[in-house]
């Protein structure tokens, strides 16, 4: 130990303080680095049409939701769902609760009325204790529900983009979306660090 912080916690902060996307972020306003994995994998894929509406799981602090709000428009919607409080958005609309809970998903489905989402997205990790053996499977089950959350909300044309860890039920998750979705698809940003195991999963058409 050394300054309070431990070595993998030094490592960590060097990092986040050196990383160009740290920087950008600052620089243009967003909550998180984390909104320029989202920005890559939608200019390569062109998901977010003007009027969309998306849903944004674990969407705390938000950055995604941000850039969300540019890409869909003034007419579009971005419902943002997470266990944790955080600071209002221009544009969002805030549900505080476990999107894993029924009561949670009703509130989801009374907001959009009649519509159905165009998109369910997904950036959220479970809290990580540093062990693989813990962190994968609680990875997948949180990629479970969203899907289960997605079957509820989602048009037939629409889509879910998902944070997941390559690693032990991996490809049985993945299976899992390509029996649901027509197409699945597998993208690594280059603002996610390399030595992370995460992948996005982007899955669209419902069979």
């Amino acid at each position: 130990m050394s300054g309070g912080y431990s070595k993998s916690s030094r490592r960590w902060l060097r990092e986040h303080f050196s990383d160009p996307y740290v920087k950008q972020a600052q620089r243009e306003g967003y909550r998180s680095r984390a909104v320029y994995k989202l920005l890559e994998i939608h200019e390569r894929d062109r998901l977010f049409k003007q009027n969309a509406v998306v849903i944004d799981l674990g969407a705390a602090p938000g950055s995604w939701s941000q850039l969300l709000t540019r890409l869909v428009g003034p007419k579009g919607r971005v419902i943002a769902v997470d266990i944790l409080s955080f600071d209002p958005m221009p544009g969002v609309e805030i549900i505080q609760g476990d999107f894993s809970e029924q009561a949670v998903v009703d509130t989801v489905l009374e907001k959009l009325g009649s519509i159905k989402a165009d998109w369910v997205v997904s950036d959220m990790l479970p809290d990580m204790s540093g062990l693989d053996s813990v962190d994968q499977p609680r990875s997948l089950e949180l990629a479970s529900c969203a899907l289960e959350f997605a079957k509820e909300v989602l048009s037939p044309e629409g889509g879910l983009l998902i944070k997941v860890f390559q690693g032990e039920g991996f490809d049985e998750f993945l299976r899992e979306l390509r029996a649901f979705f027509v197409k699945v698809s597998i993208r690594k940003p280059k603002a996610s660090r390399d030595r992370s195991r995460e992948v996005y999963l982007l899955a669209r058409g419902i069979k």
